[in-house]
């Protein structure tokens, strides 16, 4: 009883106190913190699903836009259904079932040492590369093959640029390429989206008839001609070289060129 009593008078004190006291403006601010706290992580994990659905559909659009298939306020994943994913292994340029490729994670894949080898030779700036990657193939109505869509990624001048390049059929003529994720300076590097740059690429090639990787992201045509050359964007020295590395990084022997033999040669 003395016990319980004391209790009480210990919580009429602190309530006695002034409003501007120490002990109370701590008390107030210690469960402000508790109460935001518990609704910012409620707001998270309720927000979550509907984040990765947007994530989802962004990336989503963004291949069907470099595919020349996107149409505004069309259905993007009805849009989606045409498109063959496939887990690809680089080293061998050949699809792997070990993997489900709708539900496989490329950036997770990178991450993950037991997927991904740590790279010496980056000029790409990527620290580590995946094994595996989710490239999607889109079919005529007789089946033949129209187009492939493979992911590239690559570091600009302040973030990691993530993308799409599409290739026609032979694995050679590049008909666009994007990005979707990037933090690079406005009116500058992150020209990268603008419409006009990004038309640059349509039609360019990515090896000369000996089958040497030449096409470049340059501020001048090089000697290969302008098949297979990109006018750099203005401003943006860094951000283009970024763009020039990735690309040809991908596009090179530690990339897709094991997948883009296979396409060469006609065998998907």
């Amino acid at each position: 009883m003395h016990e319980h009593n004391e209790n009480k008078g210990l919580l009429r004190r602190f309530l006695d106190l002034p409003a501007d006291s120490v002990p109370k403006t701590v008390f107030v601010a210690v469960t402000i913190c508790l109460v935001a706290s518990m609704v910012v992580s409620a707001v998270a994990v309720y927000l979550r699903p509907i984040q990765e659905v947007n994530k989802l559909k962004d990336k989503q659009t963004n291949i069907l836009q470099v595919a020349g298939l996107y149409e505004e306020g069309s259905d993007v994943v009805e849009a989606f259904k045409v498109f063959e994913p496939h887990v690809l292994e680089i080293e061998t340029g050949k699809f792997t079932d070990q993997f489900d490729a709708a539900t496989f994670d490329d950036r997770a894949a990178a991450d993950d040492p037991a997927t991904s080898v740590a790279l010496t030779d980056d000029p790409a700036s990527i620290g580590r590369q995946s094994k595996f990657v989710t490239v999607y193939l889109l079919r005529n109505e007789d089946g033949s093959l129209d187009k492939v869509i493979l992911p590239i990624h690559g570091y600009g001048l302040w973030s990691t640029l993530y993308g799409f390049i599409a290739l026609e059929e032979n694995g050679n003529d590049i008909y666009g390429l994007q990005f979707y994720s990037h933090g690079e300076t406005p009116g500058l590097g992150a020209e990268v989206d603008n419409p006009r740059w990004k038309a640059l690429w349509n039609g360019k090639k990515l090896h000369d008839e000996d089958g040497v990787l030449q096409i470049t992201v340059a501020k001048a045509a090089p000697a290969a001609g302008q098949d297979f050359y990109v006018d750099a964007l203005a401003g943006a020295t860094l951000t283009s070289n970024g763009v020039d590395n990735l690309v040809r990084f991908w596009m090179g022997e530690a990339g897709y060129a094991p997948f883009l033999s296979y396409l060469k040669e006609g065998d998907l």
